[in-house]
């Protein structure tokens, strides 16, 4: 099998992000086939079409546009906020959408993790970012869907996942996630 780069987008800035965490148990769970890197996408400034026709898109911009060309498939892992994704989460997919024409999401496959420590599992916000993903043309796996409620009850006070039926679920995810990307990525 061959090597395949996954870019792993987590929604949440926090340090002790849940949403981190789980792409974190994600990671441990891939195959060494899988080379997973987690991008770093808080540096990022608020997309302003005027920079991108100027000819003077920020170099965050640019370096991350550059970066995400090297990935064979991403891995979204988002909290819900008001029903939605949040803004950093929006505003990264705007920034590799872009020069139009130019986007690096596309044809990428994709997989979307929503995380919640609520009961709804963050569910509006997977499926406003499955929305973004179409448009965008990232085959999106379609299952099995991943909503992981009720978070916090999951880690201990280390971060480890203590739920087994949880690490049993995510590996099903995975290994699914690792189908999808081999069976997307053959004209990549």
């Amino acid at each position: 099998m061959k090597t395949r780069k996954i870019a792993v987008l987590a929604g949440s800035l926090r340090k002790e992000s849940f949403n981190k965490k789980i792409a974190k148990v994600l990671e441990e769970l891939a195959p060494a086939s899988f080379e997973m890197e987690e991008i770093d996408i808080s540096k990022l400034a608020i997309y302003n079409q005027d920079l991108d026709d100027e000819g003077t898109p920020p170099a965050p911009w640019t370096d991350f546009r550059e970066l995400m060309k090297k990935f064979d498939g991403v891995l979204f892992v988002t909290p819900e906020y008001n029903r939605s994704v949040p803004a950093v989460l929006k505003n990264a997919l705007d920034v590799g959408s872009r020069p139009y024409g130019q986007s690096v999401w596309d044809g990428k496959p994709g997989a979307v993790v929503s995380v919640s420590p609520g009961g709804l599992s963050a569910f509006g916000a997977n499926h406003h970012l499955r929305q973004s993903l179409v448009f965008l043309n990232v085959p999106t796996m379609q299952q099995p869907e991943a909503y992981i409620g009720n978070v916090a009850t999951l880690f201990d006070d280390n971060g480890v996942l203590i739920n087994e039926n949880t690490r049993e679920f995510l590996q099903k995810f995975m290994d699914s996630f690792v189908s999808w990307v081999e069976t997307n990525s053959s004209a990549q």
